[in-house]
């Protein structure tokens, strides 16, 4: 049997698809990076074994569910309990007494994908007593990995490494304590979820909808070009509280950015910021 081979995607396949996205869904990734697009879009023909441009966006026009999943698959983020503990350690000696210090917690999870480093922010949290006076926003464009990320449930073989993560990020007790495992699955606590409000928001279209303390947005950023980046960044900004800190990834970067001249360094390594007053 020989094997099917797949098309490939160059700039005007890209450029057609981003248009019929938008036409047919409102989803406008015109300011994604290029690049990633490319990438992903070859993925998802790869992957599905497609070698037909034309019959492609034909299905697409017609097909709303595959429409959809070619949509989830431009904007899951791979993510993970205590992704770069050492982003984690420094949340816990460098912006844990700042937010101690506060009458009541907002925090804001841009592009939260599946929700694991919301709940390792709820876990920490917990641990430093917080967990109470604070409220997690965690949203995403993507419903389907936010309904991942509501329900807590992840496969059991990924928290190996996670258990790893959350000692190296100077964690006190054991991650365990805070979920349970039932038919080789974990599932989060409960209590963990009752100060998180899982919300779709889109970064690319939509507007401030509350003040933060903390905003974290790790790795979402690289997915835009500059222009979408600068939006993206003022948005950050704007729904910053007085002395409010952000946090990206630590391959972005606010230099260039409009707001660079208001913010200060709380973490060079880890791309913590704070605004300021």
């Amino acid at each position: 049997m020989t094997s099917i081979s797949t098309l490939k995607i160059g700039p005007s396949e890209v450029d057609e698809l981003i248009m019929l996205i938008n036409d047919y869904s409102g989803y406008d990734f015109s300011d994604y990076s290029m690049q990633s697009l490319h990438r992903r879009f070859q993925r998802y023909v790869d992957l599905n074994k497609i070698a037909d441009f034309k019959q492609l966006l034909q299905d697409l026009m017609n097909d709303s569910p595959m429409l959809n999943n070619l949509i989830e698959e431009l904007t899951v983020n791979v993510t993970e309990i205590f992704r770069d503990p050492s982003f984690f350690a420094a949340v816990r000696s460098e912006l844990v007494p700042q937010l101690n210090k506060l009458p009541l917690i907002k925090i804001w999870h841009a592009g939260c994908s599946t929700g694991e480093e919301v709940y390792s922010m709820a876990i920490l949290l917990k641990e430093y007593n917080l967990f109470d006076k604070s409220i997690i926003y965690a949203t995403d464009i993507n419903q389907t990995v936010l309904d991942i990320a509501k329900s807590g449930k992840y496969n059991i073989e990924s928290f190996k490494e996670n258990e790893i993560n959350y000692i190296e990020s100077t964690g006190n007790k054991k991650l365990s304590d805070y979920y349970t495992v039932l038919n080789g699955e974990v599932l989060m606590n409960d209590d963990l979820k009752s100060k998180i409000i899982f919300s779709t928001h889109n970064l690319v279209s939509d507007k401030v909808f509350n003040h933060f303390d903390l905003i974290v947005c790790r790795n979402v950023l690289i997915y835009f070009n500059k222009s979408l980046q600068d939006n993206v960044l003022q948005l950050f900004y704007d729904s910053l509280t007085e002395n409010g800190i952000l946090a990206i990834g630590s391959k972005e970067t606010l230099m260039f950015s409009p707001i660079e001249s208001k913010m200060q360094v709380v973490n060079a390594n880890w791309k913590i910021w704070k605004k300021k007053v």
